[in-house]
């Protein structure tokens, strides 16, 4: 029985023919003619003034958290429930990460908890350095309201679009909410460079000094030259090559997750204590991963007992992230909890959604679901 993964990458085919050429070209290092394209072509994409190639979605916050020059010990207020470099960021600078719960519309930041942490900075006359608010499994954050809470105490807003690519918020791609916003290209994502991100703003001197921090901060001079410290951070011409094949078939791959979605709710959404990640009517999910909350008091069965019935089956399901304020390694970090994240934590799962998945394979899932069932 073959095993089934959680978001295993899916090629788009012809990726070999643009490997081919930067094989011959022999232009492997990074930069090059390949990284130059996938920044037009993903910046046109996604409906943004400019781009820069990185090697990871994390490199692209940290960069962003270099480029509004946040402090050692200032805070950044950010969304709890995420995966930790949203927030491990923040520690890269020396700053004091500070949570925000989730709302239960969309399992994101909750706009109203923002502000009531923001009026309360303002009280206490600390301006947070930044606010990073992140796009959930694939889904936007409210930036209506985010973003007019941002302005009206004056801290930068950084959009965490790491899962988000494909998504959009009243009819806007993600990606064009705050100062500048993240995504990654990481394997399991909805499109992969096998590692890789990207950092876009429509200020094209924020992605240029982005570019040059990333390149080590070289400055102009035949000899190596350096007035600040920098990172080695730049996408290389072969996995740009990557890319650019793997945002050729972007539309089809959400089509693909969001029909994954629409079957696993039409096999189980009738099973008492099933409920699916809401859409929020803002905006439309990518779906990047379908996950869903089981309430053992219905179901009769916990979250931990379904994951260990898909493993014992070779299926690969996992816990939605476990909220930043919950992880040891944030404990002594403040938060504004309302409980929300921790709740769908002990019951949150994410089921495979990879986009090459056949129905047998969504039925098998499926079908074990159904039968771990004591209801």
């Amino acid at each position: 029985m073959h095993r089934i993964y959680l978001s295993p990458p899916h090629l788009a085919g012809n990726e070999a023919e643009f490997i081919k050429d930067v094989l011959d070209s022999n232009w492997i290092a990074p930069l090059g003619p390949h990284v130059d394209a996938f920044e037009s072509e993903f910046s046109e994409s996604v409906e943004i003034a400019s781009a820069a190639a990185l090697s990871s979605g994390t490199a692209a916050l940290h960069l962003a958290l270099r480029i509004l020059e946040v402090r050692p010990g200032e805070e950044v207020v950010c969304s709890s429930l995420t995966f930790s470099s949203s927030a491990n960021v923040a520690v890269y600078e020396g700053a004091i990460p500070v949570f925000i719960d989730s709302e239960p519309d969309s399992w994101n930041m909750d706009p109203e908890l923002l502000r009531s942490e923001l009026r309360l900075c303002a009280r206490k006359g600390k301006r947070p350095g930044a606010v990073i608010a992140v796009d959930l499994y694939g889904q936007c954050a409210d930036y209506e309201s985010i973003e007019a809470i941002c302005a009206e105490y004056n801290v930068p807003l950084i959009e965490d679009a790491a899962e988000a690519l494909g998504a959009t918020y009243r009819g806007k791609p993600a990606g064009n909410f705050g100062k500048m916003a993240a995504f990654s290209f990481n394997g399991n994502k909805i499109i992969t460079t096998s590692g890789g991100g990207m950092l876009v703003s429509q200020d094209p001197l924020i992605t240029q000094k982005a570019r040059f921090l990333a390149s080590q901060a070289r400055d102009p001079a035949p000899h190596y030259e350096h007035s600040e410290i920098g990172f080695n951070y730049r996408m290389s011409n072969v996995l740009a090559a990557i890319g650019r094949c793997q945002l050729k078939v972007l539309s089809e791959r959400v089509k693909a997750k969001r029909r994954i979605f629409e079957y696993y709710r039409n096999a189980l959404g009738d099973l008492p204590g099933i409920e699916f990640m809401p859409e929020a009517p803002k905006g439309v999910c990518n779906r990047w991963l379908t996950c869903l909350t089981i309430d053992p008091g219905r179901f009769g069965k916990t979250r931990e007992d379904v994951r260990q019935a898909l493993e014992s089956n070779n299926i690969d399901a996992r816990p939605v992230w476990k909220p930043l304020h919950l992880q040891p390694v944030f404990s002594g970090c403040r938060v504004v909890d309302s409980g929300v994240s921790k709740g769908i934590f002990e019951r949150g799962l994410c089921l495979p959604s990879g986009s090459a998945l056949s129905d047998e394979d969504l039925n098998r899932v499926c079908r074990i679901i159904r039968d771990a069932g004591a209801f």
